[in-house]
């Protein structure tokens, strides 16, 4: 299956939700700590032998940890960079030069998308790393993962969060919401567990998902099965669950040589999904295939 080597480490990757074989990856110098960070707009062969080709990419002056596509402009994508500010990029314009843009003490955070259908310790996320966050893709309310351990619901009509779910044991550093129903939220921490959520009744978790080794980086709930999640982990690994059934976990990819930080599973291809990782590889497979595969 094709792979795309980036000069830096990964942090995100995101498929479009316009076109099937286009998509983007964050990466940033020195595993995110301090440097330089790139955008990189990729489009995958007709051919799976075929390789990877770069349709644009756009540096900065400092990383880029998280990617996000707009759902009403097809080349339009906005990225979080490590001074602060979120940028907005066209990939149908020619790149901008590197802009200076002043630095705030503050790194950006996520990105989060509103697409519809869409080894440190086990104890603390490595140096470098971010909470992403998700909002939900047809209630008002969104979902931010909190440094302490809860994970706050908002209503961006209130000025205060509406609801606290107090779940897990550490830090919680990626949120999704399901994309068939809107009540239900998927955490993943630090204390290396997954857990879905019933914002209508919170106090107990719907299923809870223990299998990766070392902190839970990400998690995405499957634009195509509403019960289907994906994962990736500090354990280097990329792993598909099924929070309905109980022998949840329905696949593992052991394909990254470092921390795997970014995972994504395209609208458009049901099946299809990418990943990347402090081993500055962008991988993209079919479910059920092996991600190193020529």
């Amino acid at each position: 299956m094709p792979v795309f080597k980036t000069p830096f480490n990964g942090y995100a990757v995101q498929f479009s939700p316009f076109y099937e074989r286009r998509l983007a990856v964050a990466t940033a110098q020195n595993f995110g700590i301090l440097g330089n960070g790139r955008l990189h707009v990729l489009d995958l062969s007709p051919s799976p032998a075929s390789p990877i080709a770069e349709v644009a990419s756009y540096d900065t002056a400092d990383g880029v940890y998280d990617v996000s596509w707009s759902e009403s402009r097809d080349s339009l994508l906005a990225a979080a960079v490590a001074d602060g500010s979120v940028r907005l990029y066209d990939a149908a314009l020619p790149p901008p030069p590197t802009p200076s843009a002043p630095s705030s003490s503050t790194p950006a955070r996520s990105t989060p998308s509103t697409t519809t259908p869409s080894a440190a310790t086990p104890s603390s996320p490595p140096p470098g790393t971010t909470p992403s966050s998700s909002g939900p893709p047809t209630a008002p309310p969104a979902s931010e993962p909190s440094a302490n351990t809860p994970t706050a619901v908002w209503d961006v009509r209130e000025p205060g969060s509406t609801m606290i779910i107090a779940g897990h044991d550490f830090e919680i550093l990626s949120c999704d919401w399901n994309k068939y129903d809107d009540c239900i939220l998927a955490t993943a921490s630090v204390d290396k567990s997954i857990k879905v959520w019933d914002v209508r009744n919170y106090r107990v978790p719907v299923a809870v998902m223990n299998g990766h080794s070392y902190a839970v980086r990400k998690v995405k709930f499957s634009p195509h099965r509403g019960s289907l999640i994906a994962s990736c982990s500090y354990d280097m690994t990329v792993c598909l669950w099924d929070y309905m059934v109980e022998d949840a976990l329905v696949g593992r990819y052991d394909h990254h040589t470092e921390f795997a930080v970014g995972v994504d599973m395209s609208v458009l291809v049901e099946g299809l999904l990418a990943s990347t990782g402090w081993d500055e590889l962008v991988y993209v497979w079919q479910h059920g295939t092996d991600p190193r595969a020529p």
